[in-house]
């Protein structure tokens, strides 16, 4: 493979894509990978984007498969390196966060690193270190209530310090007003004070662009997806390709498989089942009966094959969420309906004919595309903001797939997006 410019290391796999979709739209060719490869990659590219499950293990582990990627990505020729996680900020006091950055800093000899979660297309953004989701703190948008990594802090300084043992700044819309020479100045202020971090106010598209064009010269930079639309014209010579996000067409028949419970994927959830056969996953009987359960998932999908999608999800409302978690446990109900889903997933696509699949959550994308062995994915083009549509690599027919992030994409995608596909 000719030399990547632009390394990426996602912290789940629909964050990956998420970020490659924004890469290609500026005009990069892009491969994300399943996990760090074994072998270097044969596709020409402009940037690798590898992508692990590593948001929510322990941040020990979260570090060793980080290091691991960076390794890789060095061995692939790429300059310079971004550290993906959501645009939610998800994580936890331990990590993984600042875990992970800290250690790409040290692996990379640097001390200094920008915090830019936000994604202005999505209504992500910060402003004086306060990230909001739409017209609401992250606090009060619903993300209090994730299974996992709740967040009950909407002041990002705040969160970040107690994960790195670095000081936390932050560069604020004072110094963004003067564009990459204001991101410029104020990262030099913060590195003479000692800071080892600092988060990003960040509110509309030409933030995104000061903030890439002011910090160039740096060689790591952590946030969200939407530096994916402006770091790739900062690199030296580089000139936006036409036929970055071009696939070949992909038949066979369609599914739609939801495993998320945010307030965007059970919206999606409700307009889809009013349009197109859906099933809900039992699941008291993925702990009673659970390969019986799979095969009636299973026969409903192929007893409703048709031109369209069928959808099957495990949408619930909190209080039902709560409910599931209390009885089951978090981790083990969460893991049973992933794994639910994926052999759901490997049936239709071995037996039934299924060649394009729609993937709500990160878990269970991540479970999905492990089962159906999947060890690459070619990026293609935009359904919504951070939802692309991509094709398969190492599976023998190529698959498209779309690896939905829970908190993104319009409420009719589970349709809409099947449409778009050529």
């Amino acid at each position: 493979m000719a030399a990547a410019r632009l390394g990426c290391i996602a912290d789940d796999f629909t964050g990956a894509s998420d970020l490659a979709s924004q890469l290609v739209s500026a005009g990069m060719r892009v491969v994300q990978t399943i996990g760090v490869p074994a072998t270097p990659l044969e596709t020409e590219c402009d940037a690798v984007v590898v992508s692990l499950k590593s948001r929510t293990v322990a941040p020990g582990e979260a570090v060793r498969h980080s290091l691991r990627a960076l390794e890789w990505l060095r061995g692939a020729g790429c300059e310079r390196f971004f550290f993906k996680y959501c645009s939610t900020f998800d994580s936890t006091p331990d990590g993984n966060i600042g875990p992970v950055a800290d250690a790409l800093l040290d692996a990379l000899g640097e001390d200094f690193t920008l915090a830019v979660p936000s994604l202005p297309a999505n209504r992500r953004t910060v402003y004086n270190g306060y990230l909001f989701a739409g017209d609401v703190l992250l606090n009060e948008s619903g993300m209090q209530d994730h299974p996992l990594t709740p967040m009950r802090d909407a002041f990002l300084p705040r969160v970040l310090q107690p994960q790195t043992h670095r000081p936390v700044g932050l560069v604020s819309h004072h110094a963004l007003a003067g564009g990459a020479a204001g991101v410029r100045r104020r990262i030099a202020e913060l590195r003479a004070k000692g800071v080892g971090i600092a988060v990003c106010d960040t509110l509309d598209h030409r933030d995104l662009v000061s903030i890439a064009e002011g910090s160039a010269d740096l060689r790591l930079l952590t946030g969200g997806s939407g530096l994916g639309l402006t770091l790739p014209a900062t690199f030296a010579g580089f000139a936006p390709r036409g036929d970055a996000a071009r696939l070949h067409p992909v038949g066979g028949r369609a599914l739609v498989l939801a495993g998320s419970c945010s307030r965007a994927t059970l919206a999606q959830i409700e307009h889809a089942k009013a349009r197109i056969p859906a099933k809900s996953v039992d699941v008291d009987a993925l702990f009673t009966e659970f390969d019986a359960h799979v095969d009636e998932l299973v026969a409903f999908a192929a007893l409703n094959a048709g031109e369209g999608p069928v959808l099957i999800h495990a949408g619930m409302a909190p209080e039902r969420l709560r409910d599931v978690q209390t009885r089951y446990g978090t981790a083990a109900s969460g893991e049973r309906v992933e794994r639910a889903l994926a052999t759901v997933a490997r049936r239709l696509v071995r037996e039934g004919g299924v060649r394009r699949v729609l993937v709500a959550g990160g878990e269970t994308s991540g479970a999905v595309v492990e089962v159906l062995g999947v060890t690459g994915l070619r990026i293609g083009p935009s359904i919504d903001p951070g939802v692309p549509w991509t094709q398969s690599v190492g599976t023998p027919e190529p698959l498209a797939l779309a690896l939905k992030s829970g908190n993104f994409g319009g409420d009719d995608i589970m349709t809409r997006a099947f449409e778009l596909l050529p």
